[in-house]
């Protein structure tokens, strides 16, 4: 049985842009030192990031489920 890949849905696609794009504004915010120390957006971006991967594995996996 092979895994058949289709490409996501727009809305898909477009979730899993988003939080992509959070997660890259979110590092550079930490690594510029914007935010302060209080706030770990190093790892929050790290985990919205992951968010973003997992939306786009799941559409193209699952589309035609």
């Amino acid at each position: 049985m092979a895994l058949r890949l289709t490409p996501p849905t727009k809305n898909i696609f477009y979730l899993s842009t988003l939080c992509a794009i959070v997660a890259f504004v979110l590092y550079l915010l930490g690594v510029l030192g914007v935010v302060g120390a209080e706030i770990p957006t190093l790892a929050v971006a790290f985990w919205v990031g992951m968010l973003a991967w997992g939306l786009m594995t799941a559409g193209v996996a699952l589309k035609g489920v």
